[in-house]
């Protein structure tokens, strides 16, 4: 056990001592291809091609594993501490606009596929596992949240209380506007489009159009419908 905790200590230092210098070094001063190369040494996998701007904060860098062609700007941070089974994986493509967060917590597996686009200060967080398939969109200020806080017994604060954790999954060619709020549990079906500020709390079918606080199904998406509501102001 002892060693065990000295190993880990290391791991942690090295990863501190590599994030700290390499992290702030700007693009013009060649930043991008030395964390390209150098993160290789403490980071689970890191593809080819990757461009990951200064002012990106990492943690448990062991658990985060990055694609080939990945962007990632400047203020996003990625957390993977909290449980050494904690996986966040980036597939080939995928590009974190800034001020992303994402966050993994207790035994967590957060999964981003490919060529999916995660808009300016999203915020992806577990304990429960979060699953977005390939070519999605999803907008700025966007928030996914893998947990319900238990609250039944007003006798006890809250945070007291314990949660639960069901997971999420946002399936391929889903396009979320800004703002959109989805909660525990939820699936969205292939290629679904919900509209900006809602709030999913249930389970959406594929290829539909769902707006609102919660959110409702208002139509199937298919080619004529379609057309209607690429224009409308739910749709940002």
């Amino acid at each position: 056990m002892n060693n065990w905790k000295h190993s880990s200590k290391l791991k942690r230092l090295k990863q501190l001592f590599f994030t700290t210098f390499l992290g702030d070094i700007p693009t013009i001063f060649g930043g991008v291809k030395l964390r390209n190369l150098l993160y290789r040494a403490i980071f689970s996998r890191i593809g080819s091609s990757v461009y990951i701007q200064d002012g990106v904060e990492f943690i448990s860098t062991d658990a985060i594993e990055i694609g080939n062609g990945v962007y990632i700007f400047k203020g996003v941070r990625i957390d993977g501490k909290g449980h050494e089974n904690n996986i966040i994986h980036l597939e080939d493509g995928v590009i974190v606009e800034r001020n992303v967060l994402i966050g993994a917590l207790d035994n967590t597996c957060i999964y981003i596929g490919q060529d999916t686009f995660i808009g300016p200060s999203v915020c992806i967080a577990g304990p429960g596992d979060v699953k977005i398939g390939k070519d999605c969109l999803i907008a700025a200020h966007t928030a996914i949240y893998a947990n319900n806080h238990n609250f039944t017994d007003p006798t006890k604060p809250i945070k007291s209380q314990g949660s639960t954790r069901k997971g999420i999954v946002i399936e391929d060619d889903c396009w979320l506007g800004d703002g959109v709020k989805v909660l525990d549990g939820v699936t969205i079906g292939r290629g679904s489009v919900i509209g900006a500020s809602a709030v999913v709390t249930k389970d959406i079918p594929p290829f539909s159009v769902a707006v609102g606080i919660p959110a409702r199904v208002i139509k199937s998406r298919d080619g004529k419908e379609l057309v209607k509501f690429t224009d409308s102001p739910l749709l940002t």
